[in-house]
């Protein structure tokens, strides 16, 4: 781009793009490359980042085309490369200049490669990665596959490039690269297990880097680094006080965009304040990798990695059997857990541990200190209606988790909170923590029957509820008012329910036909009469089971898109029949399918 190139309206006519993207091979020792990495850009706000790929794509549309026959990507990411193997001493040197160019290399192959993911197959990107200029004294004789070296290259700078002022940036953009080459997936309708993320990263030489590059990412989002203040920066500044490297901000915004966990029909995450993008950036990227499917002939080593990590203080040996395992400070990691979930990803992240490292499972139910992980749950859940669904969903299946334990769910009735200031509908000077969790599931119950009506989330928070009702004791008389309250409003919606059924029984039949008073409600009400007294929950569900089979479902009209309604009437009934104090019998596992 050159170092004039300063403003986003001058990239359709800089005339280094414009060789870069010609027809005209260009070596990777011609000078061109110093030209072409001397720029630096102010950092577009939000909304720049759409006038940033319009003002590009003529140069990348000319590149995806010339590029087969000039191989100038090939020689770019050569530069790279180069540069990288020198780095680690250019930081401990301090030679900005040298960092700089590495920074704008990696920044330009970043832009390319996410429109050459947007725009080819998988086997038309190989071809632009493994293209070799046949003329002599250009490339070696040998074919070599650089996107595989390049995805080596990054891990290593990842996990060996010391974290340094003037290395901040290019460490972010190696790890932005890194989540946008994943991105594969986004533009496939199938699951991908044979796909190039697969090829390179689940195996060959960037395999032995999985667990240093897993202990590298929660490193990152632990320690939460905040970018170098503005002087420290290794980029020369415009005069219009300009100069922070566009790739820094702009990076971390354009995939936020694409990863959020906001969905269709649910609100959108609000774009949070980055106050250390290495850290977002490196918790996507471990996400992503968590995520990964397994290979047909390998499981998801990252996977393996997240599962298996222990605490630093445990000295026991890693059985043979576990492969990629590594250790890391579970306190440190519990402190950031805890003070970053207004964030989904991060509670995505928690929600992924608790429910596959049982290493961390186990520490974090035996920490005496667990509010300061239940209140920013809680305060999720709260604010339900400023929430996407997919966050509230996490909330939710975190807390099912935590409440499978007997001792959690005996232990958040001994911790007393005071002035609880995001609780507004009624002031709470002082209530146990399990007071509280019941009136806030309680809460998202209420605002879910009135407004998004979600059968799935109604039957977690039920389920809650059930789980913790074993260990309920010296409530809130705030708490003890809302159960009370929610078991009349279940009533009430399964009398309706009730009455609806029994109207569309009484309009079918025929006039020959008796008619059956409360039809519904008499059939099951007879067979658990005679069934006897003193039932327990698991003989209850036998006999409505059993009764559902011999019901004559001729004699029932079945009700017209109320899903909701029959899941609440089939939960009141099974808590009038069998008693509040018994249904905790039931776990979360009877709940989620």
């Amino acid at each position: 781009m050159g170092s004039n190139s300063s403003r986003i309206g001058d990239l359709p006519k800089n005339e280094y793009l414009k060789k870069l993207s010609g027809t005209e091979s260009i070596s990777e020792n011609d000078p061109f490359w110093n030209q072409l990495l001397s720029f630096s850009f102010p950092a577009p706000t939000s909304s720049e980042l759409k006038l940033l790929e319009e003002a590009t794509i003529s140069v990348c549309r000319s590149l995806v085309e010339n590029n087969p026959r000039t191989g100038n990507l090939g020689a770019l990411i050569k530069v790279f490369l180069s540069r990288t193997k020198e780095l680690k001493l250019s930081a401990e040197c301090q030679n900005h200049i040298f960092i700089w160019q590495t920074h704008n290399a990696l920044f330009i192959i970043c832009c390319l490669l996410k429109v050459f993911i947007c725009q080819m197959s998988e086997e038309e990107l190989q071809l632009h990665f493994t293209y070799e200029e046949k003329s002599p004294g250009n490339y070696s004789s040998d074919s070599e596959d650089l996107l595989e070296e390049l995805l080596c290259c990054l891990m290593q700078l990842i996990t060996d490039i010391p974290l340094l002022d003037i290395t901040y940036e290019i460490s972010v953009e190696a790890i932005s690269t890194m989540v946008v080459f994943l991105s594969c997936q986004l533009f496939h309708k199938e699951v991908l297990r044979q796909s190039i993320s697969h090829k390179y990263l689940m195996r060959g030489p960037c395999l032995p880097y999985t667990s240093k590059l897993v202990k590298t990412l929660l490193y990152n989002f632990i320690r939460q680094e905040k970018p170098p203040p503005p002087g420290a920066h290794v980029f020369p500044q415009q005069s219009d006080g300009g100069g922070l490297l566009y790739g820094l901000a702009s990076g971390v915004a354009r995939l936020w965009t694409v990863f959020t966990l906001g969905g269709v029909g649910s609100k959108a995450a609000a774009s949070p304040e980055l106050s250390s993008p290495l850290a977002n950036q490196s918790l996507l990227l471990l996400l992503v990798l968590a995520n990964l499917t397994d290979a047909s002939d390998a499981p998801n080593p990252y996977r393996q990695a997240i599962m298996s990590f222990k605490n630093t203080q445990d000295s026991s040996p890693f059985p043979s059997s576990i492969p990629h395992a590594f250790q890391i400070n579970f306190n440190s990691l519990y402190t950031a857990l805890c003070e970053q979930q207004t964030s989904d990803q991060a509670t995505l992240l928690l929600y992924t541990l608790l429910h596959q490292n049982s290493n961390i499972r186990t520490y974090m139910l035996a920490r005496t200190d667990m509010e300061n992980l239940v209140l920013p749950i809680l305060e999720i859940l709260y604010h339900v209606e400023e929430r996407n669904s997919h966050h509230v969903y996490m909330a939710l299946i975190i807390l099912l988790i935590l409440t499978e334990d007997d001792g959690f769910n005996r232990s958040i009735h001994e911790v007393i909170l005071k002035n609880i200031t995001w609780y507004s509908e009624r002031v709470l000077t002082e209530i146990s923590l399990g007071s509280l969790l019941i009136l806030v599931v309680i809460r998202t119950i209420q605002y879910n029957m009135t407004r998004t009506r979600d059968k799935y989330l109604h039957t977690n928070c039920l389920a809650a509820l059930a789980n913790m009702s074993a260990q309920f004791r010296s409530l809130h008389q705030y708490a003890a008012q809302r159960i009370i309250s929610l078991f009349s409003l279940l009533s009430k919606k399964h009398n309706k329910v009730l009455e609806q059924a029994t109207q569309s029984l009484r309009g079918s039949l025929s006039s020959n036909d008796v008619p059956l008073p409360d039809y519904v409600i008499s059939f099951f009400s007879s067979r658990l009469l005679q069934a006897g007294a003193e039932l327990s929950v698991e003989r209850v569900l036998e006999i409505i089971k059993q009764g559902v089979v011999a019901l004559p479902k001729d004699r029932l009209k079945p009700l017209a898109d109320r899903q909701v309604d029959r899941v609440l009437a089939c939960q009141a009934f099974v808590y009038a029949a069998s008693g509040f104090s018994q249904f905790h019998g039931l776990s979360v596992r009877n709940f989620q399918n």
